[in-house]
This record gives C-alpha cells, sequence and structure tokens, in this order.
C-alpha cells in the first residue's frame, strides 16, 4: 500500500510527513539533490531521479503503489506523472495553480482523480486527495477542531436540505457552500444543496463520524 510522493518541495514534504505519521508507506522520488538529502534526513526512501521517467518511478514501487501524487512545481511534469500512474492503476493527484483557466482545470480534472491547490487546501488537503473520499481535512484549527470540506454524493441525505437547516448538532458547524468548481462562500438563507456542492464546516475531532453520517449517509460513511 505504497504511496508515491514525486516532488518534495513544502506541498510534497508535508505531505509525506503526514502519510507517514498517519501510518502510511511513502516513496520520494525527486532529483534535486539538496531535497534528495533533506527527505533521506527526515528518515524516507527516496529514489532519486526524474519523476516523469517510467523506469524511475519503477524503481520506487509503482507496480505495487496505490496512489502517485505528482506535487512539483510544473504542471505539466506533475501532468506527465500522474499519466504514467494511471497506466499502471494507481489513483493520481496531481497539483496545479489557481490561476489556470477554467477550460485547462477542466481538461486536467478529466484525466486525474483530484486536481491540488496547494495555495487553497495545503499539505492535508493533498494527503486525502491521494487517499480518496468524500471528507476532505483541510488543516486542524486546534487540538480538537478541524476544518474540513465535503463532497455531497449523489444520494447524500441532505440533498434537496436549505444548507442552514442542516443539524450537525453541538460538535459541527457549516460556514460555507459552493456548487461544483465554484468558490465556497457563506451561503444564502435559501440555497439548497445538490449533489457535487461543496460545504465547508469546522468540526470537533470527536464529531467527525457523526459529521459524516449527517452529511453522506450511514452507508457512505462507513465508505470513506
Amino acid at each position: 500500500m505504497t504511496f508515491i510522493i514525486v516532488g518534495y518541495g513544502r506541498v510534497g514534504a508535508r505531505t509525506a510527513r503526514i502519510l507517514h505519521e498517519e501510518g502510511y508507506p511513502v516513496v520520494i522520488v525527486e532529483n534535486n539533490p539538496d531535497k534528495v538529502d533533506r527527505a533521506r534526513t527526515a528518515g524516507f526512501e527516496v529514489v532519486e531521479g526524474d519523476g516523469t521517467n517510467e523506469s524511475v518511478l519503477k524503481r520506487a514501487g509503482i507496480e505495487d503503489a496505490i496512489a502517485v501524487g505528482g506535487l512539483t512545481g510544473d504542471t505539466n511534469v506533475n501532468f506527465a506523472i500522474c499519466m504514467l500512474g494511471k497506466e499502471y492503476g494507481c489513483r493520481v493527484a496531481m497539483r496545479i495553480s489557481e490561476d489556470y483557466r477554467e477550460e485547462i482545470y477542466e481538461q486536467y480534472e478529466e484525466d486525474v482523480d483530484e486536481v491540488i491547490y496547494p495555495e487553497r487546501l495545503g499539505a492535508a488537503g493533498a494527503k486525502t486527495a491521494l487517499l480518496g473520499g468524500s471528507f476532505n481535512a483541510i488543516g486542524e484549527l486546534t487540538e480538537q477542531l478541524r476544518l474540513t470540506t465535503v463532497t455531497v454524493p449523489e444520494g447524500s441525505p441532505v440533498i434537496g436540505q436549505k444548507v442552514n437547516d442542516i443539524d450537525l448538532g453541538d460538535f459541527g458547524r457549516i460556514y460555507a457552500h459552493g456548487r461544483k468548481r465554484e468558490p465556497m462562500t457563506i451561503p444564502l438563507p435559501g440555497t439548497v444543496v445538490e449533489a457535487g456542492d461543496q460545504l465547508a464546516l469546522v468540526v470537533e475531532d470527536d464529531g467527525l463520524e457523526r459529521a459524516k453520517e449527517v452529511l453522506l449517509g450511514e452507508a457512505a460513511s462507513t465508505a470513506v
């Protein structure tokens, strides 16, 4: 169940660290000697080389990997990495700059499993993009509170409800809403939830599973 992270810059390093701390095996692919040294010093297995080279990814274990993250600062490089990952049946997530036009974004979105805006999501978002699922942990506000986004799936029990009517009890609160690929904003009183919408919420750590049940349904929450 190896995760391959290509690019040990700011986003790649933090994503690798979070995955490692949660017990997932991680292999770093990096061609910058200084970053290679930093990754090895941090205790990671590192394959030195170009992540767009299939033989390099094979040395990193792509044939048995669960997911590949193209997290370099070059979008074209990240896309090439993800296309190789797809050939080996891996889940793939690519880093992209927020200043890309919508039609370019849509082209990438059609070909990869997740598009990551590190300026918006951070390393925790990259981690959950690689793992998959509807809940995306953006970050921790305190030791007890977590900032999370949710993609509302088909069949969710909250579809058709007004955002302001969704009750998370005393363990969480929805504070923003957005349609697919649209910026999230504070919802108007009459905003109704549709499949594919994004919800942002603050939730207590011990209330995360209950929030999943409310927003995704019992069956969906067990699959996340």
